[in-house]
């Protein structure tokens, strides 16, 4: 199940970027690396599980649900985490020292 969210996910968010691909300044091109990331990353690990234990290729049970959305939560945290240290729309770090400038050169 875990896989059907992060790929579910990853899909809408690439629409998403696609459409404003123009501006991007909510760095959603690094949302899409990161989800696209660990889809690929379960895929891999579900390939492998099959082909070594056989048996289900998808889970569908609470604890895979439970654990796809904790990495997509994951996702998400880490990338506004990268997203307020960047700052693109320059609003947590803003320059003082322009203004304080301005000030004296008003006197």
């Amino acid at each position: 199940m875990w896989l059907i969210i992060l790929a579910f996910s990853a899909a809408i968010v690439t629409s998403i970027w696609y459409s404003k691909a123009e501006e991007d300044k909510y760095m959603l091109k690094l949302l899409c690396l990161i989800l696209w990331g660990a889809t690929i990353m379960a895929f891999v690990d579900h390939v492998m599980s099959f082909l070594m234990e056989g048996g289900a290729f998808l889970e569908l049970t609470l604890e895979s649900t439970v654990l796809g959305f904790i990495m997509l939560t994951i996702a998400l945290i880490i990338w506004e985490i990268v997203l307020l240290i960047k700052d693109p729309k320059g609003i947590l770090y803003k320059k003082k020292t322009v203004s304080i400038f301005n000030s004296f050169a008003q006197k």
